[in-house]
């Protein structure tokens, strides 16, 4: 090799000032020539050497987005929002799988009975996915990230609603699909939805009283009551439960709203059930 990197040259590189066309010679010279490199890095900035590979170990530290991340973030969610929510539990393929599998069995179980009758077990499982959901969503027993949604720079009521939006977005969207699934029940498949908003409203209005586990298990426990209560009664297959006339309809969407409205007035406790968690 009869010609080699002038020394100007050379810190003119190290400082990132050389410009084309005698860059490109040096960077193609400099991949083939031992001495060159040799000699570029006696005339280089050792701190900036030093602060380059920082960088580089910090860029490839970082945990490359994952799908569902990297289309919140497309759609203008923060990095950090988007970070939380795509590391929400109920967001991964073993939830979903396990939602799928029980509206597959509520569906299965509303086409065995007749087109006169209340699909009463789907109806019964299906307002019981999204308080559950929710439940799986928030909190230290349950969250494997919730230190990171704890040090998060939101406030601990707006990260629950957050969370709480896209799992009533995903699980309800499955519901629904399972109800299109039951075309000889018409609207009637659809009696399941005021009452999980009313159970989803209620155990989040419960959580700062009785934590995020308790609370979920009392309301799924007091629902699966009043189904029995209401089962027990009715005139026949053809009658539906309580819970599915229009005055049962009527009282969830009343409880719905009372309970949104005792969680808006309980939105600071959730801060303090952060604190007591750490």
């Amino acid at each position: 090799m009869t010609w080699h990197v002038p020394e100007d040259e050379l810190r003119a590189y190290a400082r990132g000032e050389l410009a084309a066309p005698a860059l490109w010679s040096a960077d193609a010279h400099l991949a083939a020539c031992d001495r060159c490199r040799g000699a570029l890095a006696g005339v280089g900035d050792p701190a900036a050497l030093d602060a380059g590979w920082e960088r580089l170990d910090a860029e490839l530290d970082v945990p490359r987005p994952g799908l569902l991340e990297g289309l919140l973030v497309r759609f203008g969610v923060a990095g950090h929002t988007a970070r939380l929510l795509a590391a929400t539990p109920v967001l991964r393929r073993s939830w979903l799988g396990a939602v799928v599998a029980v509206l597959l069995l509520g569906v299965g179980a509303g086409h065995t009975v007749g087109g006169g009758e209340f699909p009463t077990p789907f109806l019964a499982l299906a307002p019981l996915l999204p308080l559950a959901g929710v439940a799986l969503s928030y909190g230290p027993a349950l969250d494997p990230t919730y230190e990171m949604a704890v040090v998060a720079p939101l406030h601990g009521f707006r990260l629950l609603m957050i969370r709480t939006v896209a799992v009533l977005t995903v699980v309800l969207g499955l519901n629904l699909l399972a109800s299109l699934a039951l075309p000889a029940h018409g609207l009637r498949a659809l009696a399941w939805l005021l009452p999980a908003l009313a159970l989803t409203a209620t155990g989040l209005a419960l959580t700062p009283r009785f934590g995020p586990v308790l609370a979920p298990s009392l309301v799924g426990g007091a629902w699966i009551a009043l189904l029995v209560t209401a089962d027990a009664v009715r005139a026949g297959g053809d009658v539906p439960p309580a819970p599915f006339t229009p005055a049962g309809q009527g009282v969830a969407a009343a409880v719905a709203v009372l309970a949104a409205g005792l969680l808006y007035l309980l939105r600071d406790r959730f801060d303090l059930l952060q604190g007591r968690a750490v």
